[in-house]
């Protein structure tokens, strides 16, 4: 007969046993398994060492020729595209030493504007090779020097006029006259309008570029110095007579020149304070709590408006041909500048400008 297995034999058990050691040790690897995998991803992620990159930096060659003869200069070679044209001024001296920088003019174009010195390299390149025509521009003076000796002229001029030199006036004559209390307070008021003029190109004024040819300096000095000297003449004079209305007419005058010219201060002041280091103007002036800045509201160059307000207050006060003719060019010149800027001022700031007028509301 056939003998019924007992399942807690010593055979059954080895053989659960033996089973049972498979299945711990299967599940002992998968656990160790699962713990290596755990300690690989605490550690991170492993990465590829990074690739060296080599950088290639691109430099251009900017070629240099004359305007006139359109012949090569020069080439100014591994210019990085960073640089700007004031850069490549200073390596084109390096190579030809007559041609100080602040006389180079560049151009993109034969007849196209001078490009400024901020300019960046890589703005203008349409390749590797950039081509610019050379202009000479003549001896250059700096903006603080050319207003300086501009504005220095007329104050020391006048004054050597009412001391009445005797290389000027005749002696015996300049003792027997009385000077009238109108030619004192000329010559304060004519002083006072040109130390101003000195003291805001000292500290007030921001200018853009550094230079200006040396000619404009001399006519600018010619017409300033010359028309100083007639005006001086005629009003310190021994023989000059006072205004047609006496104290009434020199005294309202002389107040206008006097708001006149705070006012002209005033808004250089504004200007300035809304100009950055540069000299470009980052938003068009807006008027203050000052009543002097009000006239913003009315005209875009209230500068140029004080100013000739000014010499027509002094013709007025002196009541001189001479001022007067100097006055009527101060307003002719002062209003083509502010047309000038008015048409600039409508280009970068349109909403603002669009309903004022240049200089004089509804004439300019």
């Amino acid at each position: 007969m056939l003998k019924r297995q007992n399942p807690s034999t010593p055979e059954h058990s080895r053989n659960l046993a033996a089973d049972g050691g498979a299945l711990s040790m299967s599940h002992n690897d998968s656990r160790s398994f699962f713990n290596l995998s755990q300690l690989v991803l605490s550690a991170g992620q492993i990465k590829p060492s990074p690739a060296l990159k080599h950088s290639k930096i691109t430099y251009f060659e900017v070629e240099i020729v004359d305007v006139q003869s359109k012949k090569q200069i020069c080439i100014v070679d591994k210019v990085p595209p960073a640089s700007t044209l004031l850069d490549v001024k200073h390596k084109f001296h390096k190579a030809c030493p007559q041609w100080y920088p602040s006389r180079v003019g560049l151009q993109l174009e034969r007849n196209g504007p001078f490009l400024k010195d901020s300019v960046s390299i890589q703005s203008l390149a349409v390749s590797s090779i950039v081509t610019l025509y050379f202009t000479d521009l003549g001896q250059q003076v700096g903006w603080t020097t050319f207003f300086l000796t501009e504005y220095t002229g007329p104050l020391l001029i006048y004054l050597l006029f009412y001391i009445r030199l005797s290389t000027i006036y005749d002696q015996v004559e300049s003792r027997k006259n009385f000077r009238h209390p109108v030619v004192h307070l000329a010559c304060f008021c004519h002083c006072l309008h040109y130390i101003r003029h000195l003291l805001e190109t000292l500290f007030v004024h921001k200018f853009s570029e550094g230079h200006t040819p040396l000619k404009n300096m001399i006519k600018g000095c010619a017409f300033y110095w010359g028309f100083t000297s007639w005006i001086a003449y005629y009003i310190n004079h021994p023989r000059y007579t006072p205004p047609s209305f006496g104290h009434k007419q020199v005294s309202y005058a002389a107040l206008a020149f006097l708001m006149c010219e705070a006012g002209n201060h005033f808004i250089n002041v504004a200007l300035a304070h809304q100009t950055n280091s540069e000299g470009n103007r980052t938003c068009f002036p807006s008027p203050t709590y000052n009543p002097f800045t009000w006239l913003f509201l009315l005209v875009s160059c209230p500068n140029y408006t004080y100013e000739a307000g000014s010499w027509i207050s002094f013709t007025v006060m002196t009541q001189t041909l001479p001022v007067g003719i100097f006055a009527f060019l101060m307003v002719i010149q002062m209003s083509l500048w502010a047309q000038k800027k008015h048409k600039l001022y409508l280009k970068k700031f349109y909403p603002e400008v669009r309903r004022k007028a240049a200089m004089i509301p509804i004439i300019f």
